[in-house]
């Protein structure tokens, strides 16, 4: 009977680990330039409702341990803190509000800091319902690390905090530097 456990175990096991996903390479042009990568980003949250994103290719842009940064702010207490997910946490966080709710999040300016085979990236952003929305519900910056490993750039790190009324968007960060 210990024989016939231990062959389905190892037959069940056998069957995961070939029905595993792998992950999905990344497509080169989404990941041959830093625009590359930048447009990747915003284009593969964006969606109407209901619209399932490509998680897969959204994965497939970040490092391994990559994380994603927001600011928040505790409604009782008006004290701000961060919160670290990673790109699997992100996903699973993000998943049902983007099934429910449209989302487009866009560029509308950018600064970038570049040394070697690293980027750092101000990316200020509006976030709308829908492309039509003629002004967005939420602005605020992305603050992107990226990589570069000689072949294709890598999102390492995106830590962003949104716009309020207290703490408006600067306006050297409404217009390009770079």
């Amino acid at each position: 009977m210990r024989k016939v456990i231990l062959i389905i175990f190892i037959g069940l096991l056998t069957l995961i680990a070939a029905t595993a996903q792998t992950p999905k390479d990344a497509n080169p042009a989404d990941v041959s330039s830093l625009d590359a990568i930048m447009k990747a980003v915003y284009d593969v949250i964006s969606g109407d409702a209901g619209k399932p994103r490509d998680w897969d290719r959204f994965r497939s842009l970040f490092i391994e341990n990559a994380r994603l940064i927001p600011v928040r702010k505790d409604a009782q207490t008006g004290a701000f803190s961060t919160k670290t997910y990673s790109v699997e946490e992100y996903v699973q966080r993000a998943s049902p509000f983007m099934a429910k709710e449209g989302f487009f999040e866009r560029e509308s300016a950018r600064r970038v800091e570049q040394y070697s085979h690293v980027a750092h990236v101000f990316s200020t952003y509006e976030s709308r319902h829908s492309l039509s929305d003629k002004t967005p519900f939420a602005r605020g910056i992305n603050s992107f690390q990226l990589f570069y490993d000689g072949k294709r750039w890598w999102v390492v790190t995106i830590y962003w905090d949104a716009e309020t009324p207290e703490t408006p968007i600067p306006k050297q960060y409404l217009k390009n530097k770079n």
